[in-house]
């Protein structure tokens, strides 16, 4: 495989992702599998971020729909994103590659409170870094605690891992004929109203010239490939 084409990447990762084929929870192969990608980009000399969802454990809006205070789904939501980036940090130090796992709410016990510059520091040491907690408030998305947090670390690109190959003009699992992007500018995502990322998080990106790569996470060496710059998944960018 080609050099990596990033020195700082930011990886997204929904959080049900790490549920595999069990639909809810954490899979520990499935987790496993993901770090031993992270681990070959890292022997890349590659700086990598992780901000990964949390929706394999909790998704707030079940708790709106029976009448829960918005605030307090999200700051739930929240906590479970330190249970996901918990087992990623376990698996990823099983395979002897050094983490820190940083919160934007403290938990001491257990994770570093967030400093940009100790992330910085951290990064530049060849240790993964995996931000916890999404931005800390409540009415943001992980998407945007990624693409927050990949503008405060200077990172090369933002990485969206999802479960189809890039952006669609339509839903592709109920239109098995709809047209793949491989390009998009911000404002056509945004006009589009794409739904792998929130236009809160496309908005951020494109005041700040960030580049997006949504591609397929199920491939055993997905983002190995985008990391190299195969042209695979959807671009967004100027």
């Amino acid at each position: 495989m080609a050099g990596a084409k990033y020195n700082r990447i930011l990886l997204k990762l929904n959080g049900e992702a790490l549920a595999g084929d069990l639909g809810r929870g954490i899979d520990v192969p499935t987790v496993e599998s993901i770090a031993a990608q992270i681990k070959r980009v890292r022997q890349l000399e590659v700086q990598v971020a992780l901000v990964i969802g949390a929706g394999n454990i909790w998704r707030g809006r079940e708790g709106l729909e029976r009448g829960m205070e918005r605030a307090t789904a999200d700051y739930m939501g929240m906590v479970a994103t330190v249970l996901n980036a918990l087992a990623m940090q376990d698996a990823l130090e099983r395979m002897g590659v050094e983490t820190r796992v940083q919160t934007a709410i403290e938990m001491r016990e257990v994770a570093e409170p967030y400093i940009r510059r100790r992330a910085v520091r951290e990064l530049e040491k060849g240790l993964v870094v995996i931000f916890g907690a999404g931005t800390g408030n409540p009415y943001f998305t992980t998407d945007t605690a990624a693409a927050l947090r990949a503008m405060e670390i200077d990172s090369d690109v933002m990485l969206k891992a999802t479960k189809v190959d890039g952006v669609y003009e339509k839903d592709p699992v109920h239109n098995p004929t709809a047209r793949r992007f491989d390009h998009l500018t911000y404002i056509e995502a945004l006009n589009m109203g794409v739904q792998v990322l929130d236009s809160t998080a496309l908005t951020l990106c494109m005041d700040n010239d960030l580049p997006i790569i949504v591609f397929k996470l199920a491939e055993v060496n997905s983002i190995e490939r985008v990391v190299c710059g195969e042209a695979i998944g959807t671009v967004i960018s100027r």
